[in-house]
């Protein structure tokens, strides 16, 4: 069993933002090409569920290529800051005293 949950840790999870828009436009396109090409044919068969084939093979297309995070989409990693060790950490200023409320006047 933790064979298998490493091999899982393993498999890489993650996009970088230029990927997610890399992603989303590949998406796009494919959709908009097989959406044409399937309404281009639907209206020369003469038969809607050709359109809807097309479309849907268009669709099954463009999520095997944009929902996986394929090593295409992970070439511009954010770089992170480095840890900031404790033990050198600057004591933060107190803070006013709790709840902020000005105190009323007693008449």
């Amino acid at each position: 069993m933790d064979a298998i949950k490493e091999r899982l840790n393993a498999i890489p999870s993650h996009m970088d933002y230029k990927g997610q828009k890399l992603a989303e436009q590949i998406f796009q396109i494919i959709i908009i090409v097989f959406a044409v090409v399937g309404f281009a044919w639907g209206y020369v068969c003469e038969q809607f569920v050709q359109t809807v084939y097309i479309l849907v093979a268009g669709f099954i297309l463009s999520c095997l290529l944009t929902l996986p995070p394929w090593p295409i989409y992970r070439r511009h990693p954010l770089p992170w800051q480095k840890p900031r060790d404790d033990s050198k950490e600057i004591p933060q200023k107190e803070s006013k005293k709790a709840g902020g409320k000005k105190k009323e006047k007693s008449k």
